[in-house]
C-alpha cells in the first residue's frame, strides 16, 4: 500500500486531530521525551496507536527534511477536484473564501501559503494540474498542519474552475503589480476568490483577464514585490480585516 511520509510535530498532530484513521505508523527518535512529544504520544495512544521508537539516522533516511524526531506513514489523504470545489463552496456556512495559486511551483511556497490559508479560514486552495508545486513532503512540512485542514484542490482547467466559481456568485480578486487599485480601498468582503500568481511572471494573461478586480499591495521601499507566500498572507488578512470590520 503506499503511504505519504508526513513529518515534524505540527504537521503529525494535526494529523492526528484530523484524520487518526490514516496513521499507519508513528515512528519517534529513542531518547526524544520533551513536553511536545509527550502531548503527541498522548494524542496517539487515545487512538491506539502504538509509537515505534527509532534511531534518528532511520527517520533521516524516511524524509528530507527537519522531521522533528517524529515522522507518521500514512495513507494518502482525499484528493479533490473540480467538482469538489463546487460542493464545498456550496457547504460554506460563511460567505466562500477561495485561494487560487496560479504558477506556484515552490514547494515550500505553496506549503507556507496553505498555512496562511488556514490561519484566514479558507475554505480551499485551488491549484492547476501542470505548471504547479504538488502536496509533497516538503510541503507538507512547511504548511505545518494545514495540508490536513485546508482542502487542496487540483484542477485541470484554471479558467474553467474560475468561471465556475464566479457562476456561483463568487467575485474574483486577483493580486497584479501592475492594478491601479491597492487592496486596502478595493472591497474584498463577500463571497470571494483571491488569486496570486508566480513570483516574477505573476499570473497568466488568461486568469488575469477572467478576475473582476486587480489589486496590488502598495510597496513603500526599494524592492518590487514581495515572496508569494507573504504576499498571499498580506493579502488573505485585509480580506479578514474588512470581513471583521
Amino acid at each position: 500500500m503506499k503511504t505519504e511520509t508526513i513529518f515534524g510535530i505540527h504537521a503529525v498532530q494535526s494529523l492526528l486531530t484530523s484524520a487518526p484513521q490514516r496513521i499507519c505508523e508513528l515512528l519517534v527518535v529513542k531518547d526524544r521525551q520533551d513536553q511536545r512529544v509527550k502531548k503527541l504520544l498522548a494524542a496517539a495512544q487515545n487512538y491506539q496507536i502504538k509509537p515505534r521508537f527509532v534511531d534518528k539516522r532511520e527517520l533521516d533516511d524516511l524524509c528530507n527534511g527537519s522531521h522533528q524526531g517524529v515522522v507518521a506513514l500514512a495513507q494518502p489523504g482525499k484528493q479533490y477536484d473540480e467538482k469538489d470545489l463546487l460542493d464545498l463552496i456550496d457547504n460554506t456556512e460563511t460567505d466562500p473564501l477561495i485561494l487560487v495559486l496560479d504558477g506556484v511551483t515552490d514547494p515550500h511556497n505553496l506549503g507556507a501559503c496553505m498555512r496562511s490559508a488556514d490561519a484566514a479560514g479558507v475554505h480551499a486552495v485551488v491549484v492547476p494540474k501542470d505548471n504547479s508545486a504538488s502536496l509533497n513532503e516538503a510541503a507538507r512540512k512547511v504548511a505545518s498542519g494545514a495540508a490536513e485542514t485546508v482542502p487542496l484542490v487540483v484542477v485541470t482547467n484554471l479558467a474553467r474552475a474560475l468561471k465556475n466559481m464566479q457562476e456561483k456568485g463568487l467575485w474574483v480578486a486577483g493580486a497584479a503589480g501592475e492594478a491601479k487599485a491597492d487592496i486596502y480601498h478595493t472591497n474584498l468582503t463577500g463571497p470571494r476568490v483571491i488569486v496570486m500568481g508566480a513570483e516574477g511572471e505573476g499570473m497568466r494573461r488568461l486568469t488575469k483577464e477572467i478576475c473582476d478586480d486587480l489589486v496590488k499591495i502598495p510597496m513603500a521601499g526599494s524592492v518590487s514585490s514581495l515572496n508569494v507566500s507573504v504576499a498571499t498572507g498580506v493579502v488573505l488578512f485585509e480580506v479578514v480585516r474588512q470581513r471583521s470590520a
